[in-house]
């Protein structure tokens, strides 16, 4: 997968500006808030139809400005695609070849990427939200059918849990088993995507991250509770469940069990890193759960995806900066630092600077 072109218009800092992208290395240059790392998002944008760094999509329109614009030519290995995103005040329009998408699923898929920025910090030190949303996330980006479960089972559990807060308790009692019946098959579905991703992202994370510390420390993933059997079965046990909690449900007002709740266990060196690595030890995990990312993408969709690494450089060593190049020797990169280091980047590359808002010589 290669992007090839990104057009910009009244998005973030950019009044309008195209950027060309090439294979391999492509290095965005400037001082700090110039609007690299506002291009390296709209490029995840394009992927996801989501940013990581906001909540609301009209934080993305330029100030002062009514709406914005992302729009991208790309190359996979089924030809050329361009992807738009048209954003307003209250809504947005996304199109895939000029056809107008109504659903963020049907928008997915179409180009994928990894993004890597140190925030990603919150993967290894935050809550579990943060690890959900990496898995909801990356799985998406692979599969329809888990992003179209995920979107239901969320609707389910709402109403869920709106039902949990009525006062009528018989009713509610009553009504329950209706809703459970419906949230765990979605339920299920979710539950096993996760647990098959894990599995290979632990291998290819625990792998990664030898390379990285040249065999010093290990990592390894897991999930918080197993998942067995078939997805029928995983469904029935969760019945059960949710049946058994309905006494605390009631009393706490929403829904207790359910994969709303899981989280991802990480170890390194066989200690719980949560809590007890050090910075450089949590950043060098995340960077390795990235990088098992692009492993897996290209596994199960036969092309590589587009690495992002916003402002990673800064926050490594020498060494482990040579050896992140080396790893990623091959994909096509879009890099953000404050300025290019020679004894890095040896190769030729795209080295693009920019300086507010605009690409300059």
């Amino acid at each position: 997968m290669l992007v090839k072109k990104l057009t910009l218009k009244n998005f973030r800092n950019y009044e309008e500006e195209t950027f060309e992208f090439q294979d391999g290395l492509n290095i965005l240059t400037g001082k700090n808030a110039q609007g690299k790392t506002n291009c390296a998002e709209a490029v995840f944008y394009l992927c996801t139809g989501s940013s990581l760094r906001i909540r609301h999509d009209r934080q993305l329109i330029r100030s002062g400005e009514t709406s914005a614009y992302i729009g991208a030519a790309a190359e996979s290995r089924y030809g050329g695609v361009t992807l738009e995103a048209s954003i307003f005040e209250n809504r947005r329009e996304l199109r895939v070849n000029g056809n107008k998408v109504a659903r963020t699923v049907d928008f997915l898929g179409n180009m994928r990427s990894v993004f890597f920025s140190p925030g990603e910090l919150r993967l290894i030190q935050d809550g579990p939200d943060e690890r959900r949303r990496f898995l909801n996330l990356s799985i998406s980006q692979t599969s329809r059918d888990y992003a179209s479960a995920l979107l239901r089972y969320n609707r389910i559990l709402d109403q869920r849990n709106n039902l949990l807060k009525e006062h009528d308790v018989q009713t509610v009692l009553e009504t329950l088993p209706v809703w459970d019946e419906q949230l765990a098959h979605y339920a299920a579905r979710i539950a096993a995507k996760r647990r098959d991703y894990l599995a290979d992202l632990s291998a290819y994370a625990g792998e990664a991250h030898a390379f990285l510390t040249e065999g010093q420390e290990t990592l390894v993933l897991s999930p918080d509770r197993e998942t067995r059997g078939s997805e029928e079965e995983i469904a029935e046990k969760l019945k059960k469940e949710l049946a058994r909690n309905y006494e605390r449900d009631l009393r706490l007002g929403f829904t207790s069990v359910g994969p709303h709740r899981d989280d991802i266990k990480i170890a390194l060196n066989g200690t719980d890193a949560r809590g007890f690595c050090s910075q450089g030890q949590a950043r060098t995990a995340a960077l390795a759960m990235k990088l098992a990312e692009v492993e897996i993408f290209t596994k199960l969709s036969g092309e590589t995806p587009v690495l992002i690494l916003d402002d990673v450089m800064s926050e490594l060593d020498l060494p482990r900066r040579k050896k992140l190049l080396a790893r990623v020797r091959g994909l096509q990169c879009i890099l953000t630092c404050t300025h290019a280091e020679r004894v890095l980047y040896k190769e030729a590359c795209n080295k693009i600077r920019i300086h507010g808002g605009k690409i300059v010589p």
